[in-house]
């Protein structure tokens, strides 16, 4: 994109305070005719750039005049890499901003911000489980979100329309956070299809803030995956597993004197609550509320049925003898 090339061509001009067309082409991967246009549209567009003739000349910034761009400090051109860098493992357009990058900074941030560019490694896959992809359809939704498009879907068999106003990535799931005749709405991006832009543009809501709308989204979606809770008890030392699972909708109430832990968990049904609970067998007592005690007896009850020493199995097998 020019923009970008631009942008680039002002950080190599304030670090090495005069260059040459050739050697922005260089560095840029551009020919020098495209070096000297974007150099003309800098100067043109009012940005104090001007070139000196001679066999040592070259364009510079007037004064030695600075942008805001390249103001970074080494740990903020540490911070820059250290995020961006993961990123370059699976975008060829990322490892080829970063060099450009690279190439514009100060002198003595070049190499640690080189070294934190490859310091961190991201596998999104949980332990056991498979990397969701990218959906294909994210990168016209991002587009269709930059330059401010109108779109057109399919979702869960209805046709919609709506503003994109952002997207969210969230451990692997996309969702689409959206302006449509009813309001604002969230749509997860692997249930859409047939997308389409309508032609028309759009402008954001005045103060609209990407994050603080999906912070709101969260906070919906947690308080309905909590809208059971339970109270048992539990040996202390096994709290933290609890935590792992249930993550914030667990929380540790006291500790006993004969060292169990009373707790308060939270799932959005009974029968969810008990279904992970069922696996501790007596290592979880479950106080309260009745429902979960009694959806746990039940499920006690098919087990002890299915699997009683002797008993049949579902397909009239008898369990052998130990």
């Amino acid at each position: 994109m020019r923009a970008d090339r631009l942008v680039a061509t002002l950080l190599l001009m304030q670090t090495r305070g005069r260059v040459t067309a050739a050697e922005i082409a260089a560095e840029l991967e551009v020919s020098v005719a495209t070096a000297r246009r974007d150099l003309q549209a800098l100067s043109t567009a009012g940005v104090p750039v001007y070139p000196q003739p001679g066999r040592r000349g070259g364009w510079s910034l007037v004064g030695g005049a600075r942008t805001d761009l390249t103001g970074l400090s080494a740990a903020e051109a540490r911070a820059l890499f250290l995020l961006a860098g993961p990123a370059a493992g699976v975008s060829a357009e990322v490892r080829a901003a970063l060099r450009k990058l690279v190439r514009a900074l100060p002198a003595p941030f070049r190499a640690e911000a080189q070294a934190a560019a490859s310091a961190t490694v991201i596998d999104p896959a949980g332990w056991g489980e498979h990397e969701r992809p990218r959906p294909e359809i994210a990168d016209r939704l991002q587009q269709a979100v930059i330059s401010r498009r109108q779109i057109r879907f399919t979702y869960r068999d209805q046709q919609r329309e709506a503003d994109p106003w952002g997207l969210v990535d969230k451990d692997g799931l996309w969702y689409l956070i959206a302006g449509t005749a009813g309001g604002r709405r969230t749509f997860r991006v692997d249930r859409i299809s047939a997308l389409a832009e309508t032609g028309g543009v759009f402008e954001r809501p005045a103060g609209f803030d990407l994050d603080g709308a999906w912070r709101s989204v969260v906070g919906q979606v947690e308080r309905a995956r909590a809208r059971t809770r339970a109270v048992l008890l539990i040996e202390e030392r096994f709290v933290w597993v609890l935590r792992d699972h249930f993550g914030p909708h667990c929380e540790q109430l006291e500790v006993l004197p004969d060292g169990r832990a009373r707790v308060r968990v939270a799932a959005p049904e009974p029968r969810d609550l008990a279904r992970t609970l069922s696996g501790w067998g007596a290592a979880v007592e479950v106080l309260e509320p009745a429902e979960v005690r009694a959806e746990l007896a039940r499920i006690g009850t098919e087990l002890a049925t299915l699997y009683a020493t002797g008993g049949a199995g579902r397909h009239g097998r008898r369990s052998p003898r130990g």
